[in-house]
């Protein structure tokens, strides 16, 4: 089998129905309807989302960062027309900080399983994650919610004071940056930062625990490219040596509960095809 029939074979039998249903509409002609339909199922009446579409977070209730897990997979589809996205971001706006940042978790997330790290104080601040991510998605679409804008406002002066980051920070910063609409001030702040970003990635490709390789800051090519092509390269061939026998790839980060091994096994498989597919790995 090659590389796409093998990836179906795993989540034929480990993945989730909307990680199902991402295939089939992204890989084998499917409906992309049908995908959007399955992500309604997560969203809750106040327009946050929750049900573990993070798998880390078990509750049913709405958190920010499954808002940022939503808006990718709208992303993916060219989808953010749909009533869900002013849903979403009337929860941001609910949930926001007088900065205009959401803050990474809410502290009802206390009240539900989750992994260890999804942790909260009582009055959480706002955070680049899911806040960059999120406003830089919403960019990207031409959004023009009222929420965007203080979010846009906050993630300028949240960079403006960095120096460094951590990896997820630094991901969301370049997802803020590539599509944020004043192109000279966001390519100004990415040649500032470049090294402080770089600083966050594992460049051996054969690393392994809770790393953050190449790819997972660039799953495709970038209006601001952070890698050489030989770079790209090296990390594309070990991503393909990666697909394990029985089709899938595997997180790299604490598996604290057996069903997420799973969940997070089907979400990266359709991640990793999509990465190999941009890159021209795999048939358009």
């Amino acid at each position: 089998m090659d590389v796409l029939d093998r990836a179906e074979h795993y989540l034929h039998h480990h993945g989730r129905l909307i990680d199902r249903l991402r295939f089939e509409a992204l890989f084998r002609d499917g409906s992309r309807s049908r995908v959007l339909n399955a992500l309604r199922c997560y969203q809750n009446a106040d327009g946050g989302f929750g049900h573990a579409l993070e798998p880390d977070l078990r509750g049913s209730g709405s958190q920010p960062e499954p808002v940022e897990a939503a808006f990718w997979i709208l992303d993916e589809f060219d989808a953010f027309d749909s009533p869900m996205v002013p849903a979403a971001c009337a929860f941001l706006s609910s949930v926001s900080t007088a900065d205009g940042g959401v803050p990474f978790v809410l502290p009802t997330v206390r009240d539900t399983p989750r992994a260890p790290w999804w942790e909260s104080g009582d009055d959480p601040p706002g955070h680049l994650v899911p806040t960059a991510s999120v406003a830089g998605l919403l960019h990207k679409h031409g959004s023009a919610h009222p929420w965007l804008a203080a979010a846009t406002d906050f993630c300028w002066s949240r960079l403006g004071a960095r120096t460094e980051f951590e990896p997820y920070e630094a991901r969301a910063a370049l997802t803020f940056l590539g599509w944020a609409p004043d192109r000279e001030r966001a390519e100004a702040e990415f040649a500032r930062l470049r090294d402080a970003l770089l600083a966050t990635v594992t460049f051996d490709p054969d690393a392994t625990g809770p790393v953050h390789l190449p790819l997972d800051f660039a799953p495709e090519p970038s209006r601001l490219p952070l890698f050489t092509q030989d770079v790209l390269d090296a990390h594309l061939d070990a991503l393909e040596a990666a697909q394990s026998p029985d089709g899938g790839w595997r997180a790299n980060w604490l598996i604290w509960t057996p069903l997420v091994e799973h969940e997070w096994g089907g979400h990266l498989t359709v991640e990793r095809l999509k990465t190999l597919r941009a890159y021209g790995r795999l048939p358009g």
